[in-house]
This record gives structure tokens, sequence and C-alpha cells, in this order.
């Protein structure tokens, strides 16, 4: 099982082409998967990742333009198809609710599975979603229309059993579970050992950022530091820095700006503007920046404890 990945389906811009889809990915933690916006033609990349359509928890929607929620209805209709029974939540901004509600009408009135729709506040940070291992936090963002990123993070971890001071005292497995919770251990002598010394520190909870279309924001690192792994829009090179601000969007250099600035484990680079025939000018501007960035593609699976790309 694995503990924190990204999976990368679609880093394209508003404008598909050949080369790249339009923004889609899945989060997975702890064997649950999250799906991060979900532009036209998600469904087909997720086939292409080879993770089964029920193993989906939830959607996310950062926003309401097409290259980040066209996908939406295809996908829950397909859901249905393949006879899913689990609900589904689906995130996004409150401006899309009659939009939703109309759809479902139209569309899902033969389904066997509950959509449950959640409308989101984008003006303000505030926790949207939890379980015992994970809490999702919107993050504000500046766009042309109401926008937010999202915040994964790990809960707190047990520490880790110190399996020589286990074997040593002879603690059967069935107090496992009760030592990680934090109990002591009172042998047959009546001597106590403390949990102290049964137990190794917990690994640190691991973070995830997705920083969907925005301009740059000089305190967006505030609500994002100390993140593992962030993921910001990087439509275009300082040479374009002009549309960046007219669009509301970011430069590459900005992104890495917003990286460092978060003291960042590792950037990903994407929704790059269909302009750049080659992204390798927009990986350049960041690094100058940000050394620890890399360019997204399609299929993409990146580790947030080790921070880096992972081979599937």
């Amino acid at each position: 099982m694995a503990r924190f990945r990204v999976h990368i389906l679609g880093c394209g811009s508003a404008l598909p082409n050949l080369k790249h889809n339009t923004t889609a990915q899945l989060v997975e933690v702890h064997d649950k998967f999250f799906m991060v916006d979900c532009g036209e033609g998600t469904q087909l990349q997720l086939r292409k990742s080879r993770v089964h359509f029920g193993k989906v928890n939830a959607v996310f929607i950062s926003h309401l333009h097409g290259d980040h929620c066209f996908g939406l209805m295809g996908l829950v209709s397909t859901f249905g198809l393949l006879g899913r029974t689990a609900p589904l939540h689906i995130y996004a901004p409150k401006e899309m609710t009659e939009l939703f509600d109309l759809q479902r009408r139209m569309f899902c009135q033969t389904f066997e599975y509950e959509l449950v729709f959640h409308p989101l506040e984008t003006t303000r940070s505030e926790v949207v979603y939890e379980d015992k291992s994970l809490t999702v936090t919107t993050v504000p963002l500046s766009h042309r229309v109401p926008c937010c990123g999202f915040l994964f993070k790990e809960k707190p971890l047990q520490p880790h059993l110190n399996r020589e001071m286990l074997d040593l005292y002879e603690i059967p497995r069935s107090q496992f579970n009760n030592i990680k919770q934090g109990q002591d251990w009172t042998t047959a002598d009546g001597e106590t050992i403390p949990n102290s010394r049964l137990v190794l520190p917990a690994d640190e909870p691991l973070s995830y950022a997705f920083c969907s279309d925005t301009r740059y924001m000089p305190d967006l690192h505030k609500l994002v530091y100390g993140v593992d792994v962030i993921y910001h829009e990087s439509t275009y090179g300082d040479k374009d820095a002009a549309n960046a601000r007219k669009y509301y969007h970011s430069t590459a250099s900005e992104a890495a700006r917003v990286a460092s600035d978060s003291c960042a484990g590792l950037l990903l680079l994407g929704h790059y503007s269909s302009k750049y025939a080659d992204e390798t000018c927009l990986l350049d501007e960041a690094c100058r920046v940000f050394p620890s960035a890399v360019l997204t593609n399609e299929m993409d699976v990146v580790d947030v404890a080790n921070r880096c790309k992972v081979e599937e």
C-alpha cells in the first residue's frame, strides 16, 4: 500500500492538444484516492493510469473553467454505468450548485449510487474533508472566477514499534496496538516498562498542496508553509509575464517563488500554455529560483514521502 502519492492525469491548460490533457490529478493517501480537477477526457486518462474507477472516494474541483471540470459529468455517468454503489462526494465552488443540480436531474436519475455535493466558499481557508488519517483544506486563490486550491495533509501518525524491545520482554502481538496508543507494559514480575522504551518516533506527517489557476500571490506561501510537495500552475515563461497578469495566471519563476517562500520540498510545474512546444524553458526559469522543481507529464507518479517521481 502506497503511503502518499500523486498521479498526474493531465497537466495542460485550456486548449487540449496531442501532447497534454487538461488538468486532472489523483491524490493517493493510504489506499484512498481523491480526484483533483476533472478536465475533458479525464476518464480516459484514469483508465490509462490503471487505477480502478471504484477506488475514487471523492472529487475536488478548483474552479468553473472547462479545462478543470468539463470531464466531471462524463466521469459521474461512467461510474453509474459501471454499477457503483458507494456514495461519491464532490467538492466544488458554491457557484457550481445550480449547474450541478441541473445536470444531476438530467443525467443521473437512474444511478444506484448517491451523489453528494459540497459547495465550497473559495474566499477563506477551511477544512472541507476529514477522516481518520487525512484532512483537506481549501486554499483561496486569485483567478478570473472564484477559485481555490487544496492542501492534503496527513494527521499525526502512530509511533513505530521497537521490535527488539518487544521481543526482549516477550510482549504478545495482541498488545501491539495498545503500545502504539501509548500504553506501558507490566512484566510477569511486576516491572513496569515505560512506553518510551517500547516504541520509536513516528514519521512526520506528509502534505501536498494543489495550487490551481492563479496569478502570483505574495502571501500564498503562508497557507502552505512547510509543505512536502507543491503543485503550482506555471502557464507562462517570463517573456509572457504580461499575459500571465492579463489572464490571472502565473509564470514558472513565480511558481518557484511560492515554493521557495513556503520551504517546500519539491515543486511540480504544470498547466502549460499550448504555445510552448517544449516546456524546458519553464523548468529552467523555475530552477533558477527554486532548484527542486520538475516538469509534470501525463502518467507521472510522484512519491510525496521521497519528493520524487517514481516508476510504475
